[in-house]
């Protein structure tokens, strides 16, 4: 497991093969917005709830994890292809070039993103990244799977 400190930019952090072609952009719908989820062939933005630093924890597995939403403010699992073998993770104006990689199977790979202190963040604000007790958290796992639906298995919706 790799622990990351990104820089959410434009509310998102992106996961993608190395070289994808996806401009994620196209990919952000209304459905996407709420779904914290926009999937591209080859790519996936990840919505956040603040545009500051947030901590990132990245996961390579070989199988589906088990089931722990109970334990985070949403959970969503898109399917993406890695032709490369190479998992790029980064905030969306981070330089491409820096960003870490992870080696991973080439083919189908499916991502679950879990998020946690969602409203503490949103809360906070700006100011979000500057304690660890209201720091947005997004966990990323992604194994080998076959291509799959978006599908989203626990909602977080901002506080009113």
């Amino acid at each position: 497991m790799a622990e990351l400190t990104l820089f959410a930019d434009y509310y998102q952090i992106h996961v993608f093969d190395e070289g994808s072609e996806t401009d994620l952009g196209d990919e952000w719908t209304d459905q996407a917005s709420d779904d914290h989820l926009a999937v591209g062939r080859d790519a996936v933005a990840v919505g956040t709830a603040v545009n500051v630093n947030i901590a990132v924890s990245v996961e390579l597995l070989g199988g589906p994890p088990p089931d722990d939403s109970v334990d985070f403010d949403h959970v969503a699992e898109g399917s993406f292809y890695c032709s490369s073998g190479q998992l790029v993770v980064m905030g969306c104006t981070d330089y491409e070039l820096d960003a870490r990689r992870f080696p991973v199977a080439t083919g189908w790979l499916r991502l679950r993103v879990s998020q946690s202190n969602l409203d503490r963040a949103y809360q906070a604000g700006i100011d979000s990244d500057e304690d660890p007790r209201t720091m947005e958290r997004l966990r990323l796992q992604a194994w080998s799977a076959p291509a799959a639906p978006l599908v989203v298995a626990k909602r977080w919706r901002p506080p009113a």
